[in-house]
This record gives C-alpha cells, structure tokens and sequence, in this order.
C-alpha cells in the first residue's frame, strides 16, 4: 500500500500502534506498508486493521493525505481478517482512503 502524505508532513515511519504487524517504511519512490520482521505476531485481521487506520487518518488529513491499496493487496487482507463476502466484492483495481471507509461501512467491518 501506498502512502500519500500531506504536504506539510516531510517524513513518517514506524508502527501506527501494537497489535498490528504492520509499519510504515520509506522507500526512493514513497511511503509504503511493510509487514513487520518475523519476531512480530501479526493477528489475522492486522493488516486489514492498519490499512483501516491508515485511511481514517487520511480523512483527518494531519499527516496522511491518502492511500493507494492495489485490488490483491487488499482481498489477501480482507481475507486473512476472515471477511470473505468483502473481499468477493473487491474488483476495482485500486483503492482510496475513501473507499476504504466505504468498504467497512457497507460491510460492517
């Protein structure tokens, strides 16, 4: 998943919380989810759970301007979290911080 941030945020790495398993890392071309080192247990629904945070920060717009979750990257975590109905529904090839908040209104998530 891509980061967007916002325009008066320069730098943002590191865990969003415990209980995720999931960090934000700085690469040459951006911002980017990135599973944590295999000493860290990632529940079954961390992933989705952080793409989640990661879009709600979004819409309060303080660091994180958007999202970008490619179509697979975000079946496997709806699918890992167990929301199989959810991640049937998922056919667009990207998604936004909005769609996001969308996706877990319309299910319930």
């Amino acid at each position: 998943m891509r980061i967007v941030l916002t325009e008066k945020c320069k730098s943002l790495k590191g865990t969003l919380g415990r209980g995720f398993g999931y960090a934000i890392v700085k690469r040459k071309n951006g911002f980017f989810s990135q599973r944590c080192n295999h000493k860290v247990d990632v529940p079954p629904d961390g992933h989705w759970r952080f793409i989640v945070q990661c879009a709600e920060l979004a819409q309060i717009g303080l660091h994180i301007k958007d999202i970008k979750v490619e179509r697979e990257e975000l079946r496997q975590a709806l699918d890992e979290a167990r929301h199989y109905i959810a991640a049937q529904s998922v056919k667009m090839p990207f998604y936004n911080a909005r769609d996001i908040i969308n996706l877990k209104t319309t299910f319930g998530l």
